[in-house]
């Protein structure tokens, strides 16, 4: 990974008590922004936290020194140092005079977005969401270099605060053969962006900080001409996009539906439902959380509409450490995601792990394995120890009645994409066919009854629980005493058995392991009441589990 950053330049406009210490700083490389603030000690910020430069404070002297030396500052007071990737920033007082000055410094990272180069490549649009500071800007500066270089299509930049391709007229070598359309104040950014592509007959067009409802039609109207968008915005994560009514267009929008009766019913849901309004602007959303660690969604509609109506959605994360990529696609719920942000107990999620270890960072053959989190018994939830049930044309109450009567580890729920089990009259269930379809596509088992007695719900409730025991393993006592090697060999097997022998009835042969690891996932087979046998030779030998 190459860096280039032309800090020497950045510092010439700095007063010396500013630029001494800044060039005897052993964490130069790393350093973010330097902020002068009137009456208040200069301070240079780095990813390890501030630091104080001098104790002497910034007067207007020092603030004038390093105006005069840089270009004028624009309609949204920015500004730079010409054929630099530096981004000046004022801060101005109500008589509009600057008493405050924000120096970011600019840095062109070559082979920073070898962890999405194969999204590139499906010429889909690609969104990048991030807190300020994070690396959008250096990203997509990569991005539309390898585009036009490598990839040697038509790109065209639109360039807001000259940020991607630094200021002055004549762009900064690290954008490559891409062209720079620069703006003149930023409420025009969304007038450039339709101009590019009735002039410039661009295939892919580059925005940062799409900020404004304009701009977000603006992405939407070059989407559907068939244009490849790549742009920034200001968001954590794709689910707070989704609530930002100025930006939810760019992943399709979204609206309020009344549903019928009928609809209500067969979803589970109320009558009022929140839906995606049309297809997203951008196909492939990605989610920088560190300048090593990025989130991936690769099929945003989805991922929208499994948002938008509760249901567990994939993340599939991506880290670079040591030149080799790292993919973990983690199957979780919002509920999950909620519980790590407020510092909960988190909820147990499966993961499967797939090592991508190349030293030229190209993508070779995927290896995988899982792993699952222990959870302690504090953090367990309700619907983890109990077994939850979708009563389809059937009375709650009296289903309620037998649960507490017997004490049954039984739930009931009004929302059929939390069910883990749908319990149905056989006669409704045979006048119902989008219920039917509903339940294969989520994998949900159905069990009907002939009648509403109480006799035949308590035989039907009994029977999945004595079929669902499985459900109930607490992986934290499952696990207790296991080696490492051991724990991933069970947590292998279960990931196994789950997704593919009893999901998709056919058989699977796991890794290959050592004989104590192989006992431990002859036991959790015979705890799934599934067949399994060894095949192969030391130290090969594997184990093939078949459906029931």
């Amino acid at each position: 990974m190459l860096i280039a950053d032309d800090l020497d330049q950045l510092l010439e406009i700095l007063p010396h008590f500013i630029r001494d210490p800044l060039e005897q700083h052993p964490n130069q490389k790393n350093l973010i922004e330097i902020v002068m603030d009137l009456g208040r000690r200069p301070e240079a910020r780095f990813p390890s936290g501030p630091e104080y430069l001098s104790n002497r404070i910034v007067s207007w002297y020092d603030l004038d020194f390093s105006i005069k030396r840089v270009g004028n500052f624009s309609g949204d007071n920015r500004s730079g140092i010409e054929r630099t990737l530096h981004r000046i920033s004022s801060i101005r007082n109500r008589q509009g005079s600057i008493v405050g000055l924000t120096c970011r410094v600019g840095r062109a990272v070559f082979g920073t977005i070898s962890i999405i180069r194969d999204l590139l490549e499906t010429g889909n649009s690609i969104l990048l969401l991030g807190k300020p500071g994070v690396g959008k800007t250096t990203a997509i500066r990569e991005i539309a270099r390898v585009l036009a270089d490598e990839m040697e299509k038509r790109v065209v930049i639109i360039d807001t605060s000259n940020e991607i391709a630094g200021d002055g007229d004549i762009p900064h070598p690290a954008i490559g053969r891409a062209r720079r359309m620069q703006v003149s104040c930023p409420e025009q950014q969304h007038q450039v962006m339709i101009e590019a592509v009735e002039n410039h007959m661009p295939e892919v067009i580059i925005i940062d900080e799409i900020g404004t409802e304009l701009e977000s039609l603006a992405a939407r109207t070059i989407a559907e001409r068939g244009v490849q968008l790549v742009g920034t915005a200001h968001g954590n994560s794709l689910d707070s996009l989704v609530k930002n009514p100025i930006l939810s267009d760019l992943v399709g929008g979204i609206q309020y539906v009344t549903l019928g009766d009928d609809e209500a019913k067969r979803r589970g849901t109320q009558k009022s439902v929140l839906e995606r309004k049309s297809s997203p602007a951008f196909q492939i959303a990605i989610e920088i959380h560190e300048r090593e660690n990025w989130v991936i969604h690769e099929k945003v509609d989805e991922t929208v509409d499994q948002i938008l109506q509760g249901y567990h959605f994939f993340i599939q994360r991506r880290t670079m450490l040591d030149d080799n990529i790292h993919i973990v696609c983690e199957d979780t719920s919002l509920d999950a995601i909620s519980l790590k942000k407020t510092n909960r107990s988190a909820v147990s999620s499966e993961h499967k792990s797939i090592a991508l270890a190349d030293s030229s960072s190209t993508h070779k053959k995927v290896y995988p394995s899982t792993t699952i989190q222990s959870t302690n018994k504090e953090s367990i939830s309700q619907s983890d120890k109990h077994l939850l049930i979708y009563p389809y044309g059937l009375n709650f109450q009296e289903i309620d009645t037998v649960i507490s009567m017997l004490k049954l580890p039984l739930l009931l729920c009004r929302e059929i994409g939390r069910a883990d089990v749908i319990l149905a009259l056989r006669s409704n269930l045979k006048l119902n066919s989008k219920l039917r379809q509903i339940a294969r596509s989520k994998r949900i088992t159905i069990y009907t009854i002939h009648t509403s007695t109480v006799p035949q719900i308590t035989r039907a409730l009994k029977k999945m629980l004595e079929i669902n025991s499985v459900s109930f393993i607490r992986w934290s006592e499952f696990c207790s005493g296991k080696t490492v090697e051991e724990t991933q060999a069970l947590n292998e097997a279960k990931w196994a058995i789950e997704k593919i022998v009893i999901a998709k009835k056919q058989p699977v042969e796991l890794l290959s392991c050592l004989a104590n690891a192989r006992k431990i996932q002859h036991e959790l087979v015979r705890f799934y009441n599934l067949r399994a046998r060894s095949l192969g030779e030391e130290p090969y030998r594997r184990l093939r589990i078949y459906p029931d």
